[in-house]
């Protein structure tokens, strides 16, 4: 695999196995065993597509092996698999008949940067923004049961997502419910981190087996006439779980926890899926992955290569000619530099001042702001909805609260933007970045919107 920016191949690596599997069920006539050099030529197909196209970088890396099992254990698309955020679904692209499309994705009438319904049968949900997958899933398995369809649905969550309230609005409703469902945690330390042990996995593959689960859901019922006994059980099953993972807040939701397993290691996925594919009910199984997988530059900085630009051939040196000098303009300046600015700027005039961001900061310019006035910057991860109410908040005690934050992310707070902000005065200045028809993202990432629902209030 490629170790420095410049080894990324320019020319098309050779994947003989990969280019055997044109739909997911050629993909499941793979014997076990072949499924790791599936992956290794996976993830070097797609260094080479995204060199060669740009975009999304290091979360597609880090779900090749879960892309891969996932397909291989579930009958998609008649199970429904939902990706969320959809960044990390490249693999999954790759694997569905879009193969080749890849060195066209986000380009005019390519391939688009997220799932999308219409471009394929595969993309169960579109996913441009984060947090949407347990919802969007849940209500498919709550639809096939309405249609009497016998059909499993997933949803994986991570790369951030489930750092946002309506993750945990949907866990909250799954967890009451007998749906098939299973939310798999791609946890790539951006979201939630525990460290994967012998102890864990050796647990995780109990909990997830057959034989645990007929003897957990008989002992329910056994137990139903003892309600005494029945809580014992549930409080030492969960305490022991709480001793070598972290899922006791899931367990306390509803689900029934596995994990944390290696989402690196494909034998484990595989045995792990297969085993929880039998099971009924709301499961949550928790993976720890590495973000850039494969290529050191995206393992050691997974925010700088969450995307990557084309890269341009190197062209050979060209003989040096004289000729006159002539005066070249500095670069001018991007928006969110001219905004970091002048945060920092504002900051030093007034202490009152206050930096708040939805998962944005170094996306919005606000690194130098973060590390100059770390006491005044707040990062809420992405939860937009709250970043805007925490700003009315601190504007009731006279702070001055600046809320940097992307044109089509300031949508998903629009209730609080009119709510808790304009319907009480509260003095709170957005700074809105991505507005218009910006970028190669397509529609999700446009600001479309923002002059007219804005203007409105």
């Amino acid at each position: 695999m490629p170790k420095t920016f410049d080894d990324i191949p320019l020319v098309r690596p050779d994947t003989p196995l990969l280019d055997t599997i044109d739909q997911p069920f050629h993909l499941r006539e793979l014997e076990p065993e072949q499924l790791p050099e599936l992956a290794n030529e996976l993830r070097a197909y797609l260094l080479y597509s995204v060199g060669k196209s740009g975009g999304h970088f290091g979360a597609g890396l880090g779900t090749v092996e879960l892309t891969i099992a996932l397909h291989y254990v579930y009958n998609t698309p008649h199970d429904r698999l939902v990706w969320d955020v959809g960044h990390q679904a490249y693999p999954h692209k790759i694997l569905t008949s879009r193969r080749d499309l890849m060195l066209h994705i986000r380009q005019m009438e390519g391939l688009s940067a997220f799932p999308k319904r219409s471009e394929s049968e595969y993309d169960t949900f579109g996913g441009g923004h984060s947090s949407t997958s347990i919802s969007a899933a849940l209500g498919m398995a709550l639809g096939s049961t309405i249609n009497g369809e016998k059909r499993k649905a997933v949803a994986v969550i991570g790369d951030g997502a489930m750092t946002a309230g309506m993750a945990f609005e949907a866990l909250n409703h799954a967890a009451h419910t007998d749906a098939d469902l299973l939310v798999l945690l791609n946890d790539n330390n951006m979201s939630i981190s525990h460290n994967v042990g012998g102890l864990a996995t050796y647990f995780s593959k109990i909990w997830s087996s057959r034989f645990y689960n007929s003897i957990r859901e008989g002992g329910k019922k056994v137990l139903r006439s003892i309600p005494s006994a029945a809580t014992f059980v549930r409080k030492t099953e969960e305490h022991l779980k709480a001793m070598v993972a972290p899922g006791i807040v899931f367990e306390e939701l509803g689900f029934n926890y596995i994990g944390p397993i290696d989402g690196h290691n494909l034998p484990l996925l595989v045995q792990t899926l297969r085993n929880l594919r039998c099971l009924n009910g709301p499961i949550l199984l928790h993976t720890i992955t590495r973000k850039g997988k494969g290529f050191g530059p995206a393992e050691a900085d997974p925010v700088g290569y969450h995307a990557l630009n084309k890269i341009e051939p190197k062209t050979k040196p060209q003989i040096a000619v004289a000729k006159p000098v002539a005066k070249v303009s500095p670069p001018k300046l991007k928006y969110q530099q001219v905004f970091g600015n002048w945060l920092c700027d504002m900051a030093e005039k007034d202490s009152r001042l206050v930096g708040i961001t939805p998962a944005m900061c170094e996306g919005s310019g606000m690194v130098e702001f973060a590390n100059r006035f770390a006491n005044r910057f707040h990062d809420v991860a992405i939860a937009e909805q709250h970043a805007v109410t925490l700003a009315g908040g601190m504007a009731c005690e006279g702070i001055k609260p600046v809320v940097a934050i992307y044109s089509t992310f300031l949508q998903r707070a629009y209730d609080q933007l009119i709510h808790d902000v304009a319907l009480q005065g509260l003095d709170v200045l957005f700074g809105i970045d991505r507005a218009g028809l910006v970028g190669e993202d397509g529609p999700t990432h446009a600001g479309s919107f923002d002059l007219t629902y804005l203007r409105c209030i």
